[in-house]
Order: structure tokens, then sequence, then C-alpha cells
């Protein structure tokens, strides 16, 4: 185990009891457990027994008897402000939705505002749901940054980039620009943000701005994400005006890396997938938003197969509509057991790791998040399983894929900070902002045909 306790220790919190499921190299488990954290970190994990005879302080004990103690979620990709969004564009395919719908709404109406407050409902959402880590990609990202730091939600921010009309060596210079003052001015506000760069996609972003955003991804060592082969159209859209498919586009101009984060991924061969392979690009499953756009199914247990670390993302509310880890896991493992006709494909314990530790490698961030073990920073999840539906236990991975719900999330603690305690958010007004999305909605409605 990871004690390494002196006789007398004082923690800021201290988590006695409960089934700890540490997601460690060794799946290790902990029955009737114990964990101090001090300073954001995780100082001590040992069973509760070891811990007898010992005197310890702590300023806040929760008792965790009956409930499973595990790392937090980790969303790899969202758009946070589109919750302002949820349900108004439902029901349409992919390409429709985009160009007829959300393009036309995001012109319209997205602005500091409707982001900030958007942002935190969403970030609302996911802690409650156990998400402590998300990877956002949208605009207006200071009011992003802003809700962040309020909620105390674990952040990579990345910075949108669509091509604008008429791209020439100047425009591209003026883009370089732009990215570089965000990482900037992003990468010195909190520990708990992490600037990256997100181009919307090879459809709507061209080479010249990829590779010359990639490049400032490289140059700061942060992440470079984009949407990529969510629908069978991109192939065809990006083949017919370069005369490569997507791809072998971002192949020829050295966009695939480590630090390269493919977003949903549905239509990749085995040849790309054979490409991610070997330049350890990672991949966000976005499988709840793939079904409900009608995209299709990524073939993830053939990346998996082929090594390729593969985390789950909720994706934005418009196109999901929900940001819940718990619907996210049961979702992935019953489309793939469904799709492949096998139901041995990706067990429950595998699903866990895919929504924690994976995760936390597509970011690029599992030294310090992604399990619970001595010295990583504390982004832990309380869940109860004092409740019908999950009773009785043979396997606590089987219940956390086809049993447990968001609303079962007792406690969420990011950072070492308890951030959601007996299912409730302590770092910010929810209500308060609940009556502000409503008022976002009255505007919107006033001016859009819904």
């Amino acid at each position: 185990m990871n004690k390494s306790a002196d006789a007398t220790e004082a923690f800021d919190i201290a988590i006695v009891g409960g089934e700890l499921l540490t997601i460690s190299n060794d799946m290790s488990k902990i029955s009737d457990s114990f964990i101090g954290i001090s300073d954001g970190k995780i100082k001590l994990v040992c069973s509760a027994k070891e811990m007898r005879g010992s005197v310890f302080f702590a300023k806040k004990t929760i008792n965790a008897n009956n409930m499973v103690v595990m790392p937090g979620f980790v969303n790899t990709h969202a758009h946070l402000a589109m919750s302002c969004f949820r349900g108004i564009a439902d029901d349409m395919p992919l390409m429709k939705w985009l160009h007829e719908s959300i393009f036309p709404l995001e012109k319209q109406f997205v602005d500091y505002d409707m982001v900030y407050y958007g942002s935190l409902l969403s970030m609302a959402e996911m802690l409650l749901a156990g998400i402590t880590t998300c990877a956002d990609s949208y605009f207006f990202e200071e009011a992003i940054v802003k809700a962040g730091i309020e909620a105390k939600i674990r952040l990579i921010v990345g910075k949108g980039f669509f091509d604008p009309p008429n791209i020439d060596s100047v425009v591209v210079e003026k883009i370089i620009a732009i990215a570089e003052k965000f990482v900037t001015r992003c990468g010195n506000i909190s520990d708990l943000i992490v600037p990256a760069i997100f181009c919307h996609s090879p459809y709507s972003c061209s080479p010249q701005v990829m590779k010359a955003l990639k490049n400032v991804a490289r140059e700061n060592d942060i992440l470079f994400m984009l949407h990529l082969l969510e629908s069978a159209d991109e192939n065809k859209i990006v083949f017919d005006r370069y005369g490569q498919s997507p791809v072998e586009l971002l192949l020829v101009n050295d966009i695939l890396d480590k630090k390269t984060v493919a977003v949903h991924g549905v239509y990749l061969n085995a040849n790309e997938i054979d490409i991610f392979a070997e330049h350890e690009v990672k991949v966000s499953h976005n499988p709840q938003s793939n079904m409900k756009l009608a995209c299709g199914v990524a073939p993830i247990a053939r990346m998996k197969k082929a090594n390729i670390c593969v985390g789950i993302g909720t994706d934005g509310a418009t196109s999901n509509n929900r940001l819940d880890m718990f619907s996210e896991m049961s979702t992935t493992a019953k489309l793939h057991k469904v799709s492949a006709l096998d139901a041995t494909i990706l067990p429950a314990q595998d699903i866990v790791r895919m929504a924690t530790i994976d995760g936390a490698k597509v970011l690029g961030i599992d030294s310090l998040v992604g399990s619970i073990e001595v010295g990583k920073l504390a982004d832990i999840i309380i869940v109860d399983f004092n409740a019908p539906h999950l009773t009785p236990v043979y396997d606590y991975y089987s219940h956390l894929v086809y049993c447990a719900k968001a609303s079962d999330v007792y406690a969420t603690i990011v950072n070492g900070s308890i951030v959601v305690f007996n299912n409730e958010v302590k770092t910010f007004d929810v209500a308060s902002v609940i009556n502000n999305v409503n008022k976002l909605k009255n505007v919107i409605t006033s001016h859009y045909s819904v």
C-alpha cells in the first residue's frame, strides 16, 4: 500500500471507510480505506485498519462507509457554453445541425456573458456528476477561465479557431499572434487551468492554419485538439477540396503526434488506425453525441487493440444533451457490444479506466490525476452505494458502468478542495446561474424560431 505515515499526522481532509478503487496500474482495491489529503495532494493511502493506533487530525473528516471512493472522471471533450442551447436543435443530421442551426445560433448569440453563464451551468452539472477535469473547446476563453476558477474545476481550455474569409500569409500571422497571446495569458492564471489549441476540423480550418497553430502548440508543449472524421461527409468534403483524406492531410502537414487529440474518429479505417498508433495520437470517444447525430460507431475496440489511448467525452449539451460520465460509460460499453455482437468487448473495468486514468493520459495529465496514489493531486469522488439500484454489490466496476447515476455522487473533491458535498455544489450559487441562463433563453427564443 501507499502508507507512509508517522504516528501522528495532520490532514486537511481525511476520507475514512468505503471501497477504494485506486485505478492504479495494478488496479488495486482497498476495503474500509483511509485517504489523507493535504495541500491539494494525496498524502496517505491505506486501510483504516492500518491507521488504528495512530493519531491523526483532520480539518474535515468524511465518512465513506458503504460508498465507493475513486478518482474523479476526466471528460476529454466538451463545449461547455453550449448548454445554453440544450434541446434547441434536436433530431437533425450533423451537417444540417451545424450549418442551419448551431453556426447561426453561435453567430447571433455567443458573447462573453453567454459563455460565462453557460460554462458555469455545465460545470455545476459535471461536478455534481463526479467530473473533476474537462477539456473544453470554444470561444471567449476568458469567460470560460473565469467560470472555471469560480467553480474550482480542472480545465484544459482549448481556444477555438475557424478559418476567416480570404486566408493569406498576413491573416495566418495574425492567427498565430492571437494563439500565442492566449497561451501566454491563460497559462499563468491558475494551477487548475491549462491552455490548448482547438481547430474545429479539417473542413473548417485550412492546412496552413492548422499547421501554423500546431507549431504554436508544439512550441508551448500544449495539446492540439480537433474534430476528426465525425461523419462520412467529412472524407468527401476534404478529398474534393485537397485531394487527400483528412488523416492524410494531417499527416503530410506534420500535425499528428502524441500531443494531438482527435475527437470522434468515427470513420477511421484500419490504415489510419495504424498511423494514429505510430504517431501516438490520442482519441476522445463521444458515443452519445455520435449516436444522437446518427454519425456512426467509432472503431474504439480496434483502436485500443492497436494501443491507441482512448478517453471518453460528453461533447456539448446540444448534441448529447447531458454531461454525465455514468451515462457515457454505460453507452460506451453497450454500444460497442451490440455493434460487434460481442458481449466480451470493452468490459466494465476497461470502461472505468477510459473515464479516469486513460482520459488523463489523453490530456497529458496522468502524472497528476486519474488515479488515487500518494503524491498525486487530490481529484477524488465518493459515490453513495446506499440505494436500491446499487444493491447488492458483487462487482463495483460493473455497478459503476451499468447501474450508477450522476445523482449517486455524494462528494467531489478537486485539487484537495471539496466542491460538492452531500450532492450540493459548494463553490458557487447554482440557482443564480440557472436564473441567468433562463434569462438568456428568453432572449434567444425572442429572436430565434425554435
